[in-house]
């Protein structure tokens, strides 16, 4: 018999889309060319956090982030999670104001967060640079290992089940997937939720790769408490062009420390590149002098997919029968993962979703991939 939905790709989207389908009752095969939570799933910091560049983003996020709670609750070794919470760095009291507004419309979506003065941040993260103004401590925040969160959910899965196919698909044809070996797979629907994968089966979607670099360094348990993130990082995460790079910490339940961040336009070359991750520690290094005595053991990049508007586009895709979209999350696809499942399983299997899937829905673009209105 064959599945209702075939899901190409089994990294942290189309893992909770096939978690959340199959709970719906509906019958789900997933194909995946490499590993389950490979790609940019493996690439990512696994940053559990609210973003609030805009309106959609920021209710997306934030039902995300009371969905992963509700999964992590009582498993939190099983998914490395860790409620470090955020620290958005105000360098001057420029930003610290910024902080203050973000304070505003964050407590007005029910998060918890606190506008905490120089005295404070430096208790908390003692590491940080001399003369800095504050910043916004955003408490909600966490942190998971998203390779083994993908395989969590895609197991959930398979217990009610559904199935996993290894395979690179290379065709959409109507109502199935070509795999590279000549197979054929049916379905009565198919989901794109490869991440920037998808162009190569759907080119005209409104996608773009955007290039990231990640860097690890060896253990050293204390070095900083929070995810630690410039107040200038989402004038660079929401970049249209070029390259740019912002301090951004993380500790990992290891003792390690992530550093991020880059985005770079128009290169799907995923070699590490010397010049990028040395702008990277420079950042780095300015916020928190004493890195510069850390050991970095890795560094690894990843491609993010990224729309013209910053939004993921969930929903069905007007241009080819049959066929629903889940990509798009650009750096947020972590976080937004279990609500985008939910977004999706709610259009294709009805039920209650827990916000308005209206924003995401790929119909906002035109063929061209600008947004209407």
């Amino acid at each position: 018999m064959k599945p209702d939905v075939l899901i190409v790709g089994a990294g942290i989207i189309g893992a909770a889309c096939a978690d959340a389908l199959s709970a719906r009752g509906l019958r789900v095969t997933v194909v995946e060319r490499d590993a389950v939570g490979s790609g940019a799933t493996a690439a990512g910091m696994g940053h559990l956090v609210a973003m609030d560049d805009n309106a959609a983003e920021l209710a997306l996020s934030s039902h995300s982030l009371e969905l992963w709670k509700e999964l992590v609750d009582g498993q939190g070794q099983r998914h490395e999670y860790s409620r470090c919470g955020t620290i958005w760095v105000a360098a001057d009291d420029e930003e610290l104001e910024a902080a203050r507004a973000k304070a505003v419309t964050m407590k007005a979506h029910g998060l918890e967060c606190d506008v905490i003065g120089a005295q404070e941040l430096y208790r908390l993260e003692p590491n940080l640079r001399p003369h800095l103004a504050g910043g916004l401590l955003v408490q909600g925040d966490g942190l998971v290992y998203p390779p083994k969160s993908a395989r969590i959910l895609l197991a959930r899965a398979v217990a009610r089940g559904a199935s996993l196919v290894m395979g690179e698909v290379v065709a959409l044809e109507d109502g199935a997937v070509v795999l590279a070996d000549g197979s054929r797979l049916s379905a009565g629907q198919v989901v794109l939720a490869a991440g920037t994968r998808c162009l190569s089966l759907a080119p005209d979607l409104p996608l773009r790769p955007k290039k990231g670099h990640v860097m690890i360094t060896d253990r050293y348990p204390g070095f900083i408490r929070h995810q630690l993130v410039e107040l200038g990082y989402i004038k660079s995460a929401h970049a249209s062009e070029g390259e740019s790079v912002a301090f951004n910490l993380q500790p990992r339940p290891t003792g390690q420390v992530l550093i991020g961040s880059s985005r770079q336009f128009d290169t799907v070359d995923l070699a590490a590149e010397p010049s990028m991750m040395a702008r990277m520690l420079a950042r780095a290094v300015d916020y928190t002098p004493a890195l510069a005595g850390l050991n970095v053991l890795r560094c690894w990049t990843g491609l993010r997919a990224a729309t013209p508007d910053g939004l993921p586009l969930i929903g069905p895709d007007l241009s080819r029968r049959n066929v629903w979209l889940a990509t798009g999350h650009e750096g947020l696809g972590i976080t937004t993962s279990l609500a985008t499942a939910e977004l999706l399983a709610a259009q294709m299997a009805g039920g209650p979703a827990g916000i308005d899937s209206r924003p995401y829905l790929p119909s906002r673009f035109d063929a061209q991939g600008r947004a209407y209105g």
